[in-house]
């Protein structure tokens, strides 16, 4: 059973980065200030693009409720 590793980044942190990026920030600075790959960030803005925290928070406790 391989499940994902835990992200040291919450779903709140990860949605205010990448608002910061919407802001005009540069992903590689946005990267390099929070210790993080470009991968990383691409892969979370194809999961929680365009979301706010509720919406997070909702998808979390969906996620959480379905059987693995």
């Amino acid at each position: 059973d391989r499940t994902m590793k835990r992200s040291k980044f919450t779903e709140e942190k990860i949605i205010s980065i990448l608002r910061e990026q919407e802001a005009g920030a540069k992903t590689a600075e946005l990267c390099r200030k929070h210790g993080m790959s470009e991968a990383t960030f691409y892969a979370w803005k194809a999961k929680f693009g365009g979301m706010e925290v509720s919406d997070a928070k909702r998808l979390k406790v969906l996620e959480e409720e379905m059987p693995s």
